[in-house]
């Protein structure tokens, strides 16, 4: 009985934690550039002080330049 018990434990956690992580670029409305982070896409044109994240990868376009020097790397602090 502690066996299955055990079992159905494993899998309920397995099924919840698969359906309840996403990627953040999955997200509504989330700019591919940025793919660790959600920012909406332009317009508006955001800055640095605008947005809560700091050092998150830059890919592709850059269309809010939060990645100034283009080593890949946004709003570097």
């Amino acid at each position: 009985m502690k066996r299955l018990l055990y079992f159905a434990l494993v899998i309920v956690s397995f099924v919840l934690f698969t359906v309840n992580v996403q990627p953040i670029q999955a997200q509504s409305n989330c700019d591919p550039s940025y793919p660790d982070v959600c920012i909406a896409p332009a317009p508006p044109d955001l800055d640095c002080d605008e947005i809560p994240y700091r050092n998150f990868r830059v890919v592709g376009g850059d269309p809010h330049g939060f990645d100034r020097d283009r080593d890949g790397i946004g709003c570097e602090s």
